[in-house]
């Protein structure tokens, strides 16, 4: 728990630093864009490279392909799940929900925090976990983003994307073994290490512009709700049919129990998508996560 808090804290900290950039005027509306845009295509791919160059499998495959597949059942139940239940909202805020939705935070907080309650073997379920995550993020997470109703286009969007671009290679090398040159890793790790401190100060600035009396939104509270609430509770019903190890049990509750991803204000920012309500639903999901990956722990 003492983890949890310090990531939290840590994370607040990231998005104050960017609030008070923006306010101070040290960045402006252009250096905001360009910060989205390095983000989006440098920095998330090197970490999503980073992330599956750092994955083992060898040694109990079956048992990682437990949860791989209970991952992919996850993610499918969540773009249905938030196509359902967010159908009637207006279309800048829907795209936003069904984003959230699909890609949590669990890429940040659930390492960690699978690392401090189940160990060594927890963080490698979790690196395991996320391989799904990651792909629906840049595929149909994009899509939703995108918003061309020209199918060839958003797949050829997609595929040339540079997160999905490297989420093929990460795959390939993780399966494979394969080692890119001493150099071009220590790169990748390098850029990818960034990700969290420029994504959270990019979530920062578009708070800056977000009035503090228009903060309280009724569809944000209702959001946090399924995702911190719903969505793991599912999953736990679902999987305590299943024979699941208990740390591969445990593993799938807690990251599907993580708030809103960052990227969903990066990407609302990035596409003109209401990007206010996006940041208040990173912020406000992160907040109340905290209790609630305090009480899945101890239910598990």
């Amino acid at each position: 728990m003492e983890k949890v808090l310090t990531l939290q804290a840590t994370i607040f900290l990231l998005v104050a630093v960017g609030f008070m950039l923006k306010r101070i005027g040290l960045i402006g509306p252009q250096g905001q864009k360009n910060l989205n845009d390095l983000v989006i295509y440098v920095i998330l791919p090197c970490n999503i490279l980073h992330a599956f160059m750092n994955s083992p499998v060898e040694g109990r495959l079956l048992y990682y392909l437990e949860v791989l597949l209970i991952s992919v059942g996850i993610q499918i139940f969540c773009v249905f799940y938030g196509r359902l239940i967010f159908r009637k909202e207006p279309e800048g805020k829907n795209k936003c929900l069904r984003y959230g939705t699909i890609c949590s935070n669990a890429g940040f907080l659930g390492n960690p925090v699978a690392e401090g309650i189940y160990g060594a073997e927890g963080l490698v379920l979790a690196s395991i976990y996320l391989i799904p995550q990651r792909i629906m993020m840049w595929t149909s997470g994009l899509a939703v983003f995108s918003g061309t109703t020209d199918r060839k286009e958003t797949v050829r969007k997609v595929l040339t994307h540079p997160c999905i671009i490297m989420s093929e290679l990460g795959i390939l090398l993780m399966f494979t073994g394969w080692k890119l040159p001493a150099p071009v890793t220590d790169a990748v790790d390098y850029i990818g290490n960034c990700n969290t401190a420029f994504s959270m100060m990019a979530v920062g600035m578009i708070l800056a512009d977000i009035n503090v009396k228009d903060f309280w939104d009724r569809t944000v509270a209702k959001f946090t709700f399924h995702r911190l609430v719903v969505i793991p509770a599912v999953v736990y019903g679902v999987c305590s049919f299943l024979p699941l190890d208990k740390n591969a049990f445990g593993i799938c509750v807690l990251l599907a129990a993580m708030p809103a991803g960052a990227t969903t204000s990066i990407l609302a920012e990035k596409y003109g998508v209401d990007s206010p309500f996006a940041t208040k639903m990173v912020i406000f999901s992160t907040l109340l996560s905290l209790p609630t990956i305090c009480l899945w722990s101890m239910v598990l």
